[in-house]
């Protein structure tokens, strides 16, 4: 599960991702690029415009490969990037110029739930939304209480990585259901993407 705001720090991940996942959920403002990726029209949401290209290229990869990417199918947006903007729910193809897209909705948790409903081990890196405002936690923490679920009712192992990932957790009151919590995103990252990290490496070399 990627999510989080940015593309372009988390692409070369998703492509590693792909060889060794066998499903992948996108969430958090990539989302936006990835619709756009797909000729949708996403209004004032986070797009990496420059990185629109390369999601596209994910996603043939995902086809190619037979892999499910799972992107949301309805989107909490806002005429304002505020606690307080109007808010609607709409499909993800149907957001209206002016509006931006800040979390998933109601259908895309449920959607979620069934999607990892037989996973045995799924890694978390990044929330869903800006789940600091009450109007767009849902997504996040509903993401949360399915993968604290799985642990709890099924044994799969869940691994929550990064800063906000942690804290969301932390504030859903799930945190103690989980696998294991850490706080290295990127790194954690960096791990499946295959790269060695200093810290492991340096701990390899002693005699």
């Amino acid at each position: 599960i990627v999510g989080g705001s940015k593309v372009s720090s988390k692409i070369t991940v998703l492509n590693a991702l792909l060889d060794k996942c066998d499903k992948i959920i996108i969430g958090g403002g990539m989302v936006f690029t990835f619709l756009k990726a797909k000729g949708l029209n996403v209004g004032t949401s986070l797009v990496e415009d420059d990185f629109v290209d390369t999601a596209k290229e994910v996603l043939a990869k995902a086809e190619k490969l037979g892999k499910t990417i799972l992107l949301p199918s309805d989107i909490i947006i806002a005429d304002n990037f505020a606690a307080d903007a109007n808010t609607q729910v709409v499909s993800a193809d149907a957001i209206p110029d002016g509006w931006m897209g800040l979390d998933n909705g109601p259908a895309s948790t449920a959607e979620q739930k069934e999607f990892l409903s037989d996973c045995k081990t799924v890694i978390m890196n990044g929330p869903m939304g800006v789940f600091e405002m009450k109007a767009f936690e849902a997504g996040t923490f509903g993401i949360v209480d399915i993968l604290a679920d799985l642990t709890k009712e099924n044994g799969a192992i869940t691994i929550i990585g990064g800063g906000d990932s942690v804290a969301a957790t932390e504030l859903s009151g799930r945190a103690g259901d989980m696998s294991h919590i850490s706080t290295g995103g990127g790194a954690s990252l960096e791990l499946l993407e295959g790269k060695v990290l200093p810290g492991v490496d340096a701990l390899n070399d002693k005699e």
